[in-house]
């Protein structure tokens, strides 16, 4: 996915990621706290297809929306960008950056750890 989603835009992917196709009604219905108008939710929605993020099918008067990059490939492409925008491509400094403001928890250390010695064996 080479263009960028702006948050209002991510709001949107997550609905359709937990449930597709839907109507621009129904997306606007499952994010209530941002309170958007029904223009505001197409708008977004007309964005995404020009991105080529979605895609539509017509149902009788009402187009239906879909994911068409998964969550989790979504998910892969924003961490590497995340990381070689800030940490030179490498896992180790944002972990270590992580680490040296104690916002990992003894929890979080654990599954790091676990995850360690799975990737070994």
């Amino acid at each position: 996915m080479a263009e960028r989603i702006s948050d209002a835009e991510h709001a949107v992917m997550e609905v359709l990621w937990d449930e597709s196709p839907l109507s621009a009604q129904d997306v606007g219905d499952r994010i209530p706290e941002r309170d958007w108008s029904a223009n505001t939710v197409k708008t977004l929605l007309g964005r995404l297809l020009a991105k080529n993020i979605i895609a539509h099918q017509e149902e009788g008067r009402r187009y239906l929306y879909r994911p068409l990059v998964e969550r989790g490939d979504y998910v892969t492409g924003e961490s590497r960008k995340l990381m070689d925008r800030l940490f030179g491509g490498k896992l180790t400094p944002l972990v270590a950056h992580l680490a040296e403001r104690d916002e990992l928890t003894d929890s979080d250390i654990a599954e790091i750890e676990a995850l360690l010695k799975g990737l070994k064996a």
